[in-house]
């Protein structure tokens, strides 16, 4: 996996956010659905000719999971064939792309989305839990691995030692494969299997699949199922109905997936279409049919999909098999939210309902870990930590496990400029570059403008993260624009002005006056020993801090240890009423976009924290997402009372938006 850093700066997915009140819950955890018999094959010789494929099945890329789209099947459009040799316990695989526009990247800055490629998924072991994925991305110019690191098995595929070869001829390219799979490959076994074709066009960039599913290079639950079948051994067809009843006439995904009884490990998992059809093709043998999944997340809702037992099923190879029509039952599952928020009125019941809430959540979005903390009348009333550190290792979450605070950091590394600030060793006000000049984009004469102000007001101008180059988007000071790059500049600022490290800094302006002592910015020997694993999907993906402090991502801590910033803040204490009063003053208003329902209280960005009114008063907060760690915190300053969460989880959103419905706000 790349540096956490370039990966956010490449993948505007994961930049860090502000509070999550407009940010749409539709969440991908089902299984995708797409599956395929896999034959041996003979005398196939790796050379990007395709000719020696004979009478193999072509499976189409039919889906386009980008925004851009391919205009027609000259502008882009493809298909693979898949085989394995048993003796050699390798993997083929075939793809041909027709695309009218081949783009190859050879500049410095080659990143994952600047020119055309292919990106091959595996999950040898294909727990239906979910298990580690490996994937080979591959370009004229840029080849890397990612595999997951917790799984074991990913290191059976030993990618520098493929053979893989790619040719073009005219407006087509072929690529083949020999994957040695070792001993995961046996016939009568089921494996994970995808493919993400890279499509960089004048109209932009885009991807195309053969299943659904984000993520596919970590997340086994977006990958499709191959079966590898003995030579001349038949697959049988297997179809039938399931109807679905549904009183709130919601259509939710619906998968069903067979198990073979004679060997677990074998199992499939297919969709049924919007008419509650379905049809699959399986080794002979007998199979449990079961739903891929019982909570399914679609977008504010959660709907739990019910099914009667089903007796096993039958398939003859080379036969139909038609199993009888039955039912299944949807139902929206309970959110939990109370008429009134608990906190206002806290008394000895209060934690249980809380913990039920979370817990709750936490299956109904497959969250392994969170940390929480709430504040009430200037001190801690409850702290508590549900789940695991990983989701592969179940490890427990203990009160000193740590978390990615993302950008959680932003208000934090503000605060500390904000006293430098009352000290008089940088004014806020005057043009950055006066104090250091910015070399990368010393070509825009605009940036000359830029003041820290405009910084942790996000107003520099500057995007989130640059892709490639960096880019002015609006003359600085004139509007709001959320940025990172624009913290990181004015890291570099703080620096060379106070001859000081960050870390040094920070220690000093926060850490060390807020005894917050089990707070880092930075990889270190104790942080390794506490930190929580991320996850994407509920697969654990990362647990590697940055090397260096970034002052827009980086923070590490958990929920009781950062009451201590927030009550800081809550009492506006460390800084001068003036300063707090700038704090919470309006500084950039929202943009409203089209179609957006405006809110019905005034939200708007303070200096460096995010500023709402509501009927307890102003609040205040910051929100965080590095993606497979999100987390949120808010203080409700006349009310005085406050939450913080923390979660190592890309799919946490629902849970933290509820958080303060639950907590303070209520139902109505």
């Amino acid at each position: 996996m790349e540096n956490k850093y370039i990966v956010l700066k490449n993948m505007a997915q994961l930049g860090c956010c502000l509070l999550l009140i407009f940010v749409s819950t539709r969440v991908t955890l089902a299984h995708n659905g797409a599956n395929a018999l896999v034959y041996p094959l003979k005398n196939i010789q790796v050379d990007g000719d395709l000719s020696d494929w004979i009478g193999v099945k072509r499976h189409i890329l039919a889906l386009a999971q980008s925004d851009v789209k391919p205009q027609n099947a000259e502008d882009f459009s493809g298909y693979f064939m898949i085989g394995y040799n048993l003796g050699e316990k390798t993997l083929y695989v075939a793809i041909e792309i027709t695309d009218s526009d081949y783009v190859v990247d050879t500049t410095r800055q080659v990143g994952w989305n600047t020119q055309d490629g292919v990106q091959v998924c595996l999950d040898v072991r294909h727990l239906i839990e979910g298990s580690g994925v490996t994937a080979y991305s591959y370009s004229e110019t840029r080849k890397y691995v990612d595999a997951n690191k917790w799984d074991a098995a990913t290191k059976q595929i030993v990618w520098d030692k493929a053979d893989i070869k790619m040719v073009r001829k005219g407006n087509k390219r072929m690529y083949e494969y020999k994957i040695y799979l070792g001993e995961a490959l046996q016939p009568g076994r089921s494996m994970g299997f995808d493919m993400l074709v890279f499509d960089k066009d004048a109209d932009g960039f885009g991807w195309n699949a053969w299943g659904d599913g984000e993520g596919k290079y970590q997340n086994s639950h977006a990958l499709g199922d191959i079966v590898f079948m003995k030579e001349n051994e038949k697959g049988g067809t297997l179809t039938g109905q399931m109807k679905i009843v549904n009183t709130h006439k919601i259509k939710v995904p619906a998968r069903l997936r067979f198990t073979a009884t004679a060997s677990p490990q074998t199992w499939i998992v297919t969709s049924v279409d919007s008419l509650g059809n379905y049809s699959t093709q399986l080794p002979g043998g007998s199979y449990t049919v079961a739903l891929s999944d019982k909570y399914i997340p679609e977008e504010a809702h959660v709907y739990t999909l019910a099914m009667p037992s089903h007796p096993n099923v039958k398939v003859k190879p080379s036969g139909l098999v038609k199993i009888p029509a039955f039912s299944a039952t949807v139902t929206e599952a309970p959110d939990l939210v109370p008429d009134k928020g608990v906190m206002p009125t806290f008394d000895n019941q209060s934690p249980s309902t809380i913990d039920n809430f979370i817990e709750t959540y936490q299956q109904y979005y497959k969250i392994p870990g969170v940390s929480l903390a709430l504040i009430k009348d200037g001190k801690v009333i409850y702290h508590k930590v549900y789940g695991v550190k990983n989701s592969m290792t179940q490890a427990p979450l203990s009160d000193s496990t740590l978390f990615e605070a993302a950008s959680i950091t932003k208000p934090v590394f503000a605060y500390a400029v904000q006293r430098l600030a009352e000290r008089g060793l940088i004014d806020l006000d005057k043009p950055l570059y006066q104090y250091l000049p910015f070399k990368d984009i010393e070509y825009d004469d605009r940036y000359k403008l830029i003041t820290a102000r405009h910084v942790i007001t996000h107003r520099t101008g500057f995007p989130n993260w640059r892709d490639g180059k960096l880019v002015i988007n609006f003359t600085p000071g004139t509007q709001f624009g959320y940025s990172g790059e624009g913290f990181q500049y004015l890291q570099a600022v703080v620096k060379s002005i106070t001859g000081k490290s960050t870390i040094q800094m920070l220690t000093e302006e926060v850490l060390d006056p807020l005894d917050m002592h089990h707070t880092f910015f930075a990889k270190n020997a104790r942080l390794m020993k506490l930190v929580s694993t991320g996850h994407f999907n509920n697969i654990p993906s990362s647990d590697d801090p940055t090397e260096a402090p970034g002052m827009a991502f980086s923070m590490h801590t958990e929920a009781l240890e950062f009451t201590h910033f927030m009550l800081q803040l809550l009492n506006q204490k460390g800084l001068s009423p003036a300063t707090y009063t700038n704090i919470l003053s309006e500084r950039s208003p929202y943009p409203q976009k089209d179609g957006e329902e405006k809110p019905k209280y005034k939200v708007y960005m303070g200096e460096s924290l995010e500023v709402r009114e509501s009927p307890f008063g102003q609040v205040f907060g910051h929100g965080g997402n590095n993606g497979d760690f999100r987390c949120q915190f808010e203080v409700y300053k006349d009310a005085r009372m406050g939450y913080v969460i923390f979660t190592n989880s890309s799919t946490a959103y629902p849970l933290i938006e509820k958080m303060r419905l639950l907590l303070v706000e209520g139902k109505q």
